[in-house]
C-alpha cells in the first residue's frame, strides 16, 4: 500500500478576484499541490512559494467533499479553471481520480470547466467533459513545448510526450470538446525556432485543435533560475544557459529574442490553418451558445 501524502485544506473553488483575461474562468481549483512532471522551467519552484518539496505531489485532504459543499454554497455559476499551479492530471490521479470525481461534482452542480495539462490522462475523462458541455463551456487546453519528442522529454522528463499529448488532443477533438494547444513558454535559444513553433501548429490542426496561444518567453524567479541552468548543464547545453545569463542576467521575464520574428509567421499560419490565437476570439467561441450569463466580454 502507497502512503499517499496529503495537506489541510479549508477552501478549494475560490472566486477569481479580477477578471480572467485569458480564458475567461470565475473561479479556480487545485486539488492537488506540486507535481512531479519534473519539467525544467516550472516557475512552481521559485522561492516566493516556498515549494521545498515541490516534487512531490500532495493531496489535500477531504478534497471532493470541500468541493461538493462550495459547490453548492456558490450564488453563481460559471466557468473552474484547473491547471495552473499544479496538473490535474498527474499520475495518482490515474488511481485517484480525483479530478474525474471532481468533474462529475462540476456536472452535478452546472458549472462550466477550463482545464490546462500536459498529460494525455486527460482523454480518458472525454466523456464527464461531454456532458458538461451540454449546458455549460468546456475548454481544454494541452500545453506543448517542443515538437520533437526527444527535446520534449529531456526538458519535461516525467510527462506524456509530445505524441501523447496530440493523441489526447485528437480524442478530445472526437469527442467534441472545444480544445487546443497552449505553447508554453518558449524557451529562448532553446525552442524559439519557426521550425518548432511551425511545426507544432501543423500537428495541433491535424490533431483537431481549435485555437493556439503563446507568448513567446519564459519567466525565472530566484529558486526556479537556478534549477533551470543546472538542468540545462546536465542536459549538455552550458551553452543555452551561457546564451540566457548573457541577454537577460536575473530578470524576470525573458521574451525570446527572436519574438519580433515568430510573432507574424506563428500568427500566419494559425489563420492559414484556421486555428484562433486571439483571446477574445477564444473566449468567446467557447462560451458562445450558454446564455448572457457565461458570455461576458472581458
Amino acid at each position: 500500500m502507497i502512503t499517499i501524502p496529503t495537506i489541510p485544506a479549508k477552501t478549494i473553488v475560490t472566486k477569481i478576484a479580477a477578471p480572467d483575461t485569458w480564458f475567461g474562468a470565475e473561479y479556480n481549483m487545485n486539488i492537488y499541490r506540486g507535481c512531479s512532471h519534473g519539467c525544467i522551467y516550472c516557475d512552481s519552484r521559485s522561492d516566493c512559494y516556498r515549494n521545498t518539496d515541490f516534487d512531490t505531489v500532495k493531496v489535500k485532504e477531504n478534497a471532493l467533499q470541500i468541493i461538493r459543499d462550495e459547490l453548492r454554497r456558490k450564488v453563481k455559476t460559471g466557468v473552474i479553471s484547473t491547471g495552473a499551479m499544479s496538473d490535474p492530471y498527474n499520475p495518482l490521479e490515474q488511481e485517484l481520480k480525483l479530478t474525474r470525481h471532481a468533474l462529475e461534482l462540476i456536472n452535478a452542480f452546472g458549472f462550466g470547466v477550463s482545464l490546462c495539462t500536459k498529460s494525455a490522462l486527460i482523454a480518458r475523462d472525454v466523456d464527464i467533459l461531454k456532458d458538461i458541455k451540454s449546458f455549460s463551456p468546456v475548454i481544454a487546453k494541452i500545453s506543448i513545448t517542443a515538437a520533437c519528442d526527444d527535446l520534449c522529454q529531456q526538458i519535461e522528463p516525467h510527462v506524456s510526450n509530445t505524441t501523447q499529448r496530440f493523441d489526447a488532443l485528437a480524442s478530445l477533438a472526437d469527442g467534441g470538446i472545444f480544445s487546443g494547444i497552449w505553447i508554453n513558454p518558449v524557451l529562448p535559444f532553446l525552442t524559439d525556432t519557426e521550425e518548432n513553433i511551425v511545426r507544432i501548429l501543423r500537428m495541433a490542426k491535424e490533431a483537431g485543435a481549435k485555437f493556439a496561444v503563446t507568448f513567446m518567453g519564459l519567466t525565472l524567479r530566484s529558486g526556479n533560475r537556478e534549477y533551470y541552468y543546472e538542468q540545462l548543464d546536465k542536459m549538455g547545453l552550458s551553452h543555452v544557459k551561457n546564451s540566457h545569463i548573457k541577454r537577460f542576467g536575473n530578470r524576470y521575464d525573458c521574451p525570446s529574442p527572436n519574438a519580433k520574428k515568430l510573432w507574424p509567421i506563428f500568427t500566419a499560419e494559425c489563420e492559414r490553418l484556421g486555428l484562433l490565437y486571439d483571446m477574445r476570439a477564444i473566449r468567446n467561441q467557447y462560451k458562445m451558445g450558454y446564455g448572457d450569463r457565461q458570455l461576458t466580454l472581458l
